[in-house]
């Protein structure tokens, strides 16, 4: 897989992604390591980010990268309102998050799962399906 350079035109990262597939594994792949190369300024990222507008995120949990495929928040509570920065944005803005989300999503198998996150690994989420959904904070 590639390390991949980082988007920051913001017309094409407002687009909304469409549904990712078995073909865009190889994206997936190459999501988690360009994650890994900018480990040192980024907690997660979506595809978008890297040119490819399809419903996939890279995130960190604890040390290692994870990668959702199609997530969709489907429960969230604990409304509070943080400051962010963004990869290919500059400065920092205001995002309403929720401290607590369920998430489904499939996995690099392509297998449905359905988890719970809570506080920062949930802002990040919250972040990168944004990115999804062309939102930028």
């Amino acid at each position: 897989m590639a390390v991949k350079k980082i988007i920051h035109d913001q017309v094409f990262l407002s687009q909304k992604s469409t549904l990712a597939s078995k073909e865009d594994l190889n994206t997936a792949l190459d999501l988690r390591d360009t994650l890994l190369a900018n480990r040192s300024k980024a907690a997660g990222l979506a595809a978008n980010m890297i040119g490819k507008p399809k419903r996939i995120i890279a995130f960190y949990i604890g040390s290692l990268p994870f990668v959702m495929i199609n997530p969709k928040i489907i429960k969230k509570n604990g409304k509070y309102t943080t400051e962010e920065e963004c990869l290919s944005l500059s400065g920092q803005r205001q995002a309403i998050r929720y401290k607590n989300i369920t998430v489904t999503y499939q996995n690099l198998n392509l297998e449905e799962v359905t988890q719970d996150f809570s506080e920062f690994i949930a802002e990040t989420i919250q972040h990168e399906i944004d990115h999804c959904n062309g939102i930028l904070i």
